[in-house]
């Protein structure tokens, strides 16, 4: 993939609701299967979880994975499988879209290619597993069996060091990779092999600003969006790290939302009564994905998904001035 030059932002508007207590119980993260059903990975009160898969008919279509303790993160895997990060048993798990689980590994610990709750996994071109060793403050490579390649990251709060790094995410155009620094409150870029680039982010809730940020993710217009959990939002960065938009939640209620509320005169009354402002906003977001134009939002808060849809266009350097190279001056 080539990253386009500059991009016509015609807008990024809220598009549907999908999921519901209980079916999207406190959503983690997600995969759209090439079936387009959609995978979620929930947690369950208290310790568990399960992998949940509905569609784009708002349909329960059961469970299809569990015996997790605390997980982390979801995504597709090598022959249309899912893989799993679980915190609490410090692995890495592999299941089919039926059920079965294909494989785990993982040792808890600090060594060379041993873990200590492990979140944000991603693969890079070369087919192998990046994985966020959180509670050790690095990055690790593995091949998709469990064999250590190599590591780069340790702590602290210098360039390319982490504080409890959470989220990963690789982009399609240049194989950078993105980690979201939970405790740092800032994203870091490095190169394929592990090389710091650059970093953007500081403490706090205005724009451009972080609080926890959790999972990551780059498009194909190597936009990066950051899920801003103690801001209870996303945000969405260009490839320079530079603030774009942010996201706050706009939730309509699901299909499967209805039809529940709509059997129920109780809750029916409530809801009648409720102030629906707060509602419809994000809570304690812990992930985003992109696919395609379409962006999910795992409402981890309020146990259900949100998604918007991005309208932009490439364009070429003959479409659109250079970047200025020194600021405009402006008189009254």
């Amino acid at each position: 993939m080539t990253k386009p030059y500059a991009l016509l932002r015609a807008g990024y508007p809220f598009f549907t609701t999908l999921g519901m207590r209980r079916v999207t119980t406190y959503p983690t993260d997600l995969v759209v299967g090439n079936d387009r059903d959609i995978y979620t990975l929930n947690r369950t009160d208290g310790a568990g979880g399960q992998i949940r898969r509905t569609n784009w008919d708002d349909e329960d279509l059961g469970d299809i994975g569990s015996g997790f303790i605390w997980p982390v993160q979801m995504i597709a895997g090598p022959d249309d499988s899912l893989v799993v990060s679980d915190e609490g048993n410090h692995t890495i798990s592999f299941w089919s879209k039926d059920g079965v689980k294909l494989n785990s590994w993982g040792v808890h610990g600090s060594g060379v290619g041993e873990m200590n709750r492990p979140s944000g996994i991603a693969f890079d071109s070369d087919g192998n597993l990046l994985v966020v060793d959180s509670v050790n403050h690095r990055i690790q490579k593995f091949t998709v069996d469990g064999t250590f390649v190599s590591v780069f990251g340790e702590k602290g709060d210098g360039d390319g060091q982490f504080n409890m790094p959470w989220g990963v995410a690789i982009d399609p155009n240049d194989g950078a990779i993105v980690v979201g620094d939970w405790r740092n409150n800032r994203v870091q870029k490095f190169s394929a092999n592990g090389e710091y680039l650059m970093q953007f982010g500081s403490t706090g809730s205005g724009r451009g600003e972080m609080n926890r940020p959790a999972g990551v993710t780059v498009d194909e217009h190597s936009d990066i969006y950051v899920a801003d959990r103690g801001n209870h939002r996303v945000q969405l960065f260009n490839s320079d790290g530079e603030f774009v938009d942010v996201f706050l939640g706009d939730a309509v209620l699901s299909k499967s939302g209805r039809t529940y509320i709509m059997a129920n005169p109780k809750v029916l009354r409530s809801r009648e009564d409720t102030d629906l402002v707060d509602v419809k906003r994000l809570r304690g977001v812990m992930s985003v994905r992109v696919y395609g134009d379409l962006m999910y939002i795992p409402d981890f808060g309020c146990h259900r998904i949100q998604v918007y849809r991005k309208e932009a266009y490439e364009l070429s350097s003959d479409q659109i001035y250079a970047r200025p190279t020194a600021p405009t001056l402006y008189t009254v």
